[in-house]
């Protein structure tokens, strides 16, 4: 099925049509159509491979650690439950080692 439609296109755009479709002895709207179609069809397969790839991502990142968002409910609770009763609540046991040592220096700075 044919449907007519309008569009503008870029003045250098137009010229060069104008002088392939001279050259090529071809009308004007067949050479749209291919060239249309052609980066239709090429977008297409573009936007399906980088689809196919972000899901494929997702599908990993999903299967790696299925407990992870247990895990971390699990963690809420606990502090929820035991939050006000931990005897070290953001307290240091023993001396810092090195790298608490910088940590600490480094908020206190």
């Amino acid at each position: 099925m044919i449907k007519a439609s309008t569009h503008r296109l870029d003045s250098d755009v137009q010229e060069g049509l104008d002088r392939l479709s001279e050259l090529l002895g071809t009308p004007k709207n067949k050479l749209f159509n291919e060239a249309v179609r052609s980066y239709v069809e090429q977008r297409s397969l573009q936007m399906e491979q980088e689809l196919e790839s972000t899901l494929k991502a997702l599908r990993s990142y999903r299967k790696k650690d299925r407990r992870f968002a247990g895990a971390i409910a699990d963690f809420v609770g606990a502090e929820a439950e035991l939050g006000g009763r931990e005897g070290l609540e953001g307290r240091l046991s023993g001396e810092p080692g090195p790298v608490q040592s910088a940590v600490l220096d480094l908020l206190h700075a």
